[in-house]
């Protein structure tokens, strides 16, 4: 679940303008790559290099850069509570509207459901944030979640966050401990959500972990996150 008070959070750091994606997008061609931790060091715990922490609540991150292969990624543990990063930029999606990421679900949060404010608990999160001006009621988020009830497909509004959309990718335990490979094209989901076309620049994009709703525990991995051409 991403609290209604993460609003604040985009709206003290909106301005805070990572152009580093903008120039990798130059340097890779029609691949920016917002994530693959290759520069975090393997064993670091806590909020990785070059992320923020949330501003509301009290959030654990238990987070630890784990080896997996040759590549490096970001294992999460939850234990009722919920724990959010965020990394700024101001990226134009529209050449570039794939959202590509690798994830994997260990555990889940009982009974967690999206749909409903009382379990708004996922295993992996994943938020694409458009701030709008006053950000704090009109920005646009859209949450690519691993939900623990509600089925692949679902497409709803958080009923605790009004600026958050989720968009549920996977769903219960079909698939759990294994690493899979997503791919949503944002514009589209963009202009299915909010019926117009994508016309604003990406603003954030955030990685979370939740269980405090269910009060329950929930273990996950997120790999490699980037953009792409569709």
């Amino acid at each position: 679940m991403l609290s209604e008070t993460m609003k604040i959070l985009f709206v003290a750091r909106a301005a805070v303008l990572v152009l580093a994606a903008a120039s990798l997008a130059g340097a890779q061609g029609n691949t920016v790559v917002i994530e693959d931790w290759s520069k975090q060091p393997v064993g670091k715990t806590g909020i990785p290099n070059g992320w923020q922490g949330q501003n509301w609540g009290s959030p654990k991150y238990d987070f630890v850069i784990a080896a997996d292969g040759q590549a490096r990624v970001l294992h999460m543990k939850s234990s009722n509570e919920g724990s959010t990063i965020n990394k700024e930029l101001k990226l134009d999606l529209k050449p570039n509207c794939t959202l590509q990421w690798r994830w994997k679900a260990v555990t889940l949060p009982k009974g967690g459901d999206s749909r409903k404010k009382e379990t708004d608990d996922q295993g992996i999160q994943l938020y694409v944030t458009f701030p709008r001006f006053p950000q704090a009621v009109r920005s646009r988020i859209i949450g690519y979640v691993w939900d623990t009830t509600a089925p692949v497909g679902t497409i709803v509004k958080s009923e605790k966050a009004g600026t958050v959309t989720y968009v549920v990718v996977k769903s219960g335990t079909d698939g759990l401990g294994q690493w899979h490979t997503e791919s949503r094209n944002v514009c589209e989901d963009y202009k299915k959500i909010y019926s117009e076309d994508l016309n604003e620049p990406l603003g954030a994009v955030s990685v979370a972990i939740d269980s405090n709703d269910t009060k329950s525990t929930a273990e996950s991995y997120v790999g490699e996150i980037l953009f792409k051409k569709p």
